[in-house]
């Protein structure tokens, strides 16, 4: 049986999602509730490895089993064991052949800016006093549209030999005081969201224009982005299949 999980998390407590030793992450977590429900060690298989600090509306990961627990008690029983920031939304069964990264089409991602402090959700968000031109953000949101190579907004020991993504919506709003980014893509680099939102964020500060962006996304450069936007604004919206 190979079965769907869409899944909720808040990232702050842990190291990502991919398993790491020695390190808390969500497909530890999820595993090892997988073993203690079934009694079988399983393997997940994910559309988005999130980084630390990373959190999720609807990740996508499946895993194949031999076992008579009905797909519908699988949502439940994780939920029984998992810890209140690690949420299954959904399990269903799926096709054989369906694998949660290799089937996805495109992913969603969100970042958050808010414009006031908050205790509460200082963990949710990147908070940022400075006062931003969002119309130029926005400018700069749009023209990414497209396909292009974006090396220069990931981190360079990840780098590929193709770094090429297509970028189908590229967008900021603002609603109640929160800059809301909106990017959709068939592929995300590593580091590539927080790095995007970082160069405009400077370009927001005006301390570079839209012409100097524009040559810092097609030089290639990783070493010119110089300012990453923290983990804690970024959020898995949804993967597309």
């Amino acid at each position: 049986m190979n079965v769907r999980l869409t899944i909720e998390y808040d990232g702050t407590a842990y190291s990502g999602w991919q398993v790491q030793p020695r390190q808390k992450t969500i497909q530890g977590e999820i595993e090892a509730a997988l073993t203690r429900l079934t009694s079988q060690k399983v393997t997940l298989h994910t559309a988005g490895r999130t980084d630390s600090g990373v959190h999720a509306l609807a990740q996508t990961a499946n895993f194949k089993i031999d076992h008579t627990l009905p797909v519908e008690k699988y949502r439940d029983g994780l939920n029984f064991y998992l810890p209140n920031d690690i949420l299954i939304a959904t399990a269903e069964v799926v096709d054989e052949q369906f694998h949660s990264r290799y089937s996805a089409i495109y992913r969603k991602y969100r970042y958050l800016i808010a414009s006031e402090k908050s205790a509460i959700n200082r963990f949710r968000r990147w908070e940022v006093t400075e006062q931003l031109d969002l119309a130029s953000m926005n400018n700069a949101a749009g023209w990414l549209i497209g396909e292009r190579d974006f090396a220069s907004c990931c981190v360079i020991s990840s780098q590929k030999e193709n770094n090429e993504c297509i970028l189908y919506d590229s967008a900021w709003t603002e609603s109640n005081g929160i800059l809301i980014y909106d990017v959709t893509a068939n592929r995300f680099l590593h580091n590539m969201i927080r790095s995007l939102v970082g160069l405009m964020y400077r370009l927001g500060r005006h301390d570079i224009g839209i012409k100097q962006f524009r040559e810092i996304i097609s030089s290639g450069d990783h070493r010119l982005i110089k300012k990453t936007a923290p983990a804690c604004g970024l959020y898995l919206v949804g993967i597309g299949y």
